[in-house]
């Protein structure tokens, strides 16, 4: 959670575009020591209490189709970082080699418990652990997929100086992205020349605002949002 020093961060990162918000998040690096205790604090108090419920959702998950309970996929985390997202799967196995990344408006892929799961974002309650060893914040830009990130126009590595998050402002307005995505043809261009750019003014604005009670705020809508 801690920034490392500029000169050892890779090369894509450590250009013009994203030196600004380096420095603005180091005169915030108590912020970010409050924000990964904070980070260590909520999501083991989550896992216990969500423990039941995660099982609950488990059993679901095995009952309503063939293939594993969790779905792991490669994303991009601080300092252009792979880790493993962990989610309930909501998708039938071996989706990724069935379509796209990016997943479309009435996706045919989706399970039927899958898409209740997927309404109310309990798919991404396993991401508590995922914060709990520091590869995710509570709050922060949504991972991408490598593929993606090589993409990046140079300002948005700025958002790879802190860990992925499990919810933002970006995602917030973004909750209902399977919708905007009708034209199957034009779903990945359509992402990364519109939808993409859009959700990073958002999650750069992040880093002018951020302190731990803007963090609250932001997850406190995110609780009335989703339900």
């Amino acid at each position: 959670m801690f920034l490392i020093k500029w000169e050892d961060l890779p090369d894509r990162i450590r250009t013009d575009a994203v030196r600004p918000y380096y420095d603005l998040l180091q005169k915030k690096k108590g912020h970010l020591v409050w924000k990964r205790l904070g980070d260590i604090f909520v999501s083991l108090i989550l896992i216990v209490v969500l423990i039941i419920p995660m099982i609950i959702i488990g059993i679901v998950v095995k009952a309503g189709s063939k293939g594993p309970l969790f779905f792991t996929q490669r994303r991009v985390t601080t300092n252009g970082k792979i880790f493993k997202i962990l989610k309930f799967r909501t998708m039938v196995d071996n989706a990724e080699k069935l379509g796209g990344l990016i997943t479309e408006a009435e996706d045919s892929r989706i399970t039927k418990n899958g898409k209740f799961l997927r309404k109310y974002r309990l798919d991404e309650l396993p991401q508590v652990f995922n914060v709990l060893v520091g590869q995710m914040s509570l709050v922060g830009t949504r991972p991408e997929v490598p593929k993606y990130v090589a993409k990046y126009q140079p300002e948005m590595y700025a958002t790879l100086l802190t860990p992925a998050g499990v919810t933002s402002f970006a995602s917030i307005d973004y909750r209902d992205n399977d919708e905007l995505f009708t034209d199957r043809k034009m779903i990945e261009k359509n992402y990364l020349e519109i939808i993409l750019p859009e959700k990073m003014k958002l999650n750069l604005e992040y880093y002018y605002k951020f302190n731990v009670l803007y963090d609250l705020k932001i997850m406190f809508k995110t609780v009335i949002e989703v339900f």
